[in-house]
């Protein structure tokens, strides 16, 4: 979606809501393809005292393995954003503002990047999640497995029988 952002700079409009989704669904993160539903995106951009602000709210339905038992983990994200929008940087190296230097802003290709950054590195089904047993495969959440737990390692085989003596 395309909002006119050059209206609110030159004082034609005070402010600009928005309302629209974005399909996601071939979006793929980490291997697979997590946005299960459209997303949901609503705000308004508007005039303050440094320049125009943008306010954004984009929520969606969101599905991913568990990165230790590979588990689905099925679940409703809600992320906030917040830009200032400038026509000219005064500074740099100022990571605070976005410089908008189309009459245009492109509210899909931010709020796109915005919710890719968002998003965990990490999706866990629960925080303390036991993972798969490396030696079998068994969802150590639904229980323990049947795996000698006290294997060694082959290289210390020696080792264990210099003690055992």
């Amino acid at each position: 979606m395309l909002l006119a952002i050059k209206q609110l700079f030159t004082g034609e409009a005070a402010e600009l809501p928005f309302d629209f989704t974005m399909d996601l669904r071939d979006t793929e993160v980490d291997g697979v393809h997590p946005f299960v539903s459209p997303v949901q995106v609503s705000g308004r951009a508007f005039r303050n005292a440094e320049g125009v602000r943008l306010t954004a709210r984009a929520a969606f339905d969101f599905c991913v393995p568990c990165d230790r038992c590979a588990e689905e983990i099925r679940t409703k994200k809600e992320y906030r954003f917040d830009h200032e929008l400038v026509l000219e940087l005064h500074h740099e190296d100022s990571e605070d503002y976005l410089l908008v230097e189309e009459d245009l802003l492109d509210l899909g290709e931010l709020l796109y990047a915005d919710i890719l950054l968002e998003l965990p590195t990490k999706h866990l089904c629960k925080p303390d999640c036991k993972g798969l047993c490396p030696t079998c495969g068994a969802n150590l959440n639904s229980g323990s497995c049947s795996c000698e737990k006290s294997r060694v390692d082959p290289r210390l085989e020696i080792l264990k029988q210099l003690i055992e003596d």
